[in-house]
């Protein structure tokens, strides 16, 4: 356990009203661009299915999407509407903007608890972004997802510069640690919704509260995103996971079979969490779609297993997925007051 100057306190929630809100001008201390340009390994593929297929006289080889133009859909209408809706979702991963996640770090004078979040005002855009680290660092970190056609999020990703001024304002939100407790915690998040929780897994870590009462707890986070390098701080979460045997980072991509070897959990975040429950654990009636992921077992190489009798549950991301993950987990038996959960878009 690290020393800290944090304030303890029997509730975070009560916490929050000690707090106060501040507003001031903050440094750029860092500026990372977290995704990958991958249009080579795009190309690659296609080339393959290319020499694969007798469209290879007709398109290859080709470097780009302006080859290979008109090509989903002759795939689709030569009977392989899959393969054409996979080239379809290639072209559209080869042609969109880049950098598409941007993280960085600025210095204001702003107490916050893991959780919360700053508005944020650049170029007199003003927006809110949830705090990705720790209240023990003397930095605030923010992770953007460029919305495109945004009116600050496509600025941030290409403008921001270590140096540049912003304006901060809070800290705001109750999406904040519940008290201590032996439960185990599971984070469910899409894309940038990790935010939040990479800076309460931080703090757990940094102050021992991944214990209770000399036991550990485990600590699970699933992160849902297309593409492998979609993933916030990927890094960070496999080398916790390597230093830490109670933390269990589940990533779930989508799209990322179409274009490597990924061989993880490719379903959405509320089914692997399913496929990762212990089925034993499950008493109530939960209807057969769900006992369904439940029976399939899970593609990660995570051998714990989750009981919905015994743990805490954080959800954060678009709308319509926290939905879905908390009617789930509610299925499980969890019950609502040990549900946290943070909406948007």
């Amino acid at each position: 356990m690290v020393e800290t100057s944090v304030r303890e306190y029997v509730s975070q929630h009560d916490a929050m009203g000690e707090l106060p809100l501040i507003t001031q001008s903050a440094e750029v201390t860092d500026v990372e661009r977290m995704d990958e340009d991958r249009r080579p390994e795009v190309t690659g593929v296609i080339n393959h299915w290319l020499e694969a297929t007798d469209l290879d006289d007709d398109y290859g080889p080709v470097s780009g999407p302006d080859d290979w133009a008109g090509l989903s859909a002759q795939v689709a209408e030569a009977g392989d509407p899959e393969l054409g809706r996979q080239i379809a979702t290639l072209t559209e991963r080869y042609e969109r903007p880049k950098p598409m996640l941007v993280r960085a770090r600025f210095e204001p004078d702003i107490d916050f608890l893991a959780g919360q979040y700053v508005g944020l005002t650049y170029n007199d855009v003003p927006r809110a972004y949830s705090i990705a680290n720790s209240p023990i660092e003397d930095e605030l970190e923010i992770c953007v997802r460029r919305v495109p056609g945004g009116k600050l999020s496509p600025q941030l990703c290409d403008e921001l510069d270590v140096g540049d001024t912003l304006t901060v304002r809070g800290p705001y939100g109750e999406l904040v640690l519940q008290d201590r407790s032996p439960r185990d915690m599971v984070f469910l998040a899409t894309g940038t919704g990790v935010a939040p929780f990479k800076g309460m897994i931080d703090y757990l870590f940094e102050t021992g509260r991944d214990e209770f009462a000399g036991e550990k707890r485990d600590i699970w986070l699933f992160l849902g995103t297309a593409w492998l390098d979609d993933l916030p701080y990927r890094e960070a979460f496999r080398e916790r996971q390597r230093e830490h045997d109670n933390f269990h980072f589940v990533p779930c991509l989508s799209r990322e079979p179409i274009l490597s070897d990924w061989d993880g959990e490719s379903d959405y975040v509320q089914h692997a969490l399913l496929k990762h429950t212990d089925e034993r654990a499950v008493t109530a009636p939960i209807g057969k779609r769900l006992e369904r992921w439940i029976r399939e077992g899970p593609d990660s190489d995570v051998t714990a297993r989750l009981d919905p009798t015994n743990m805490d549950v954080y959800a954060c991301g678009i709308n319509a997925m926290v939905f879905s993950l908390v009617r789930a987990v509610e299925r499980l038996g969890v019950p609502p007051e040990r549900i946290e959960s943070e909406g948007f878009g």
